[in-house]
């Protein structure tokens, strides 16, 4: 374990202890990057995430996939994508905002065409068992069970979640998706 970050095993190990503040929200957001040094921009976001004053531990870095780009201009780079999970205690707006600023700050900017390649794309999953549905933000995230680039990282950590919209969990939605783009293991520990 490294600055904070659990990988999967230490996490079995953590929740077993109740280890986790039940007065925080366990909170998840997807990661991706296809431009630049990809890999060092999912970790500056993660150090950026990290360093909120609502985040705590523990946190739950999934690996990273290589994944093809979805709905992109012609002839994009691959993506980097991954899932961390964190606990969070504030309201998931103000994440929604802070997350934001965050991608500003590694070159995004806030006025971004939908589905071009980019430094850096952060997307709240879910906040705790939150269903939200409104012009600013939608939660969990309305695409997350028709996405394997988001499922198959979410799987690393939380297979046996049911999101608040769904009936299956992230392991058996993963299994009965149809998608069929490109999903590869890039690096375990980052």
């Amino acid at each position: 374990m490294c600055l904070g970050y659990e990988s999967v095993a230490s996490r079995l190990l953590t929740t077993a202890a109740g280890i986790s503040d039940s007065s925080y929200m366990r909170t998840a957001v997807a990661l991706g990057s296809n431009l630049g040094d990809r890999l060092e921009n999912l970790r500056a976001a993660r150090r950026q995430i990290i360093e909120l004053g609502d985040v705590r531990p523990p946190v739950f870095s999934a690996g990273i996939y290589e994944t093809d780009p979805i709905d992109c201009e012609p002839g994009a780079p691959k993506f980097l994508n991954t899932v961390i999970e964190f606990d969070f205690e504030s309201d998931p707006v103000q994440l929604l905002e802070q997350l934001a600023r965050i991608e500003e700050s590694l070159g995004r900017k806030r006025d971004h065409p939908t589905n071009v390649s980019r430094r850096i794309d952060i997307d709240m999953i879910y906040c705790g068992d939150q269903q939200i549905d409104n012009e600013q933000l939608q939660l969990p995230h309305p695409r997350t069970h028709l996405r394997k680039f988001v499922l198959q990282p979410l799987a690393d950590i939380r297979p046996e979640l049911i999101l608040p919209d769904q009936k299956k969990t992230v392991a058996d939605l993963l299994v009965e998706l149809k998608e069929s783009s490109n999903v590869a293991r890039f690096m375990d520990h980052w």
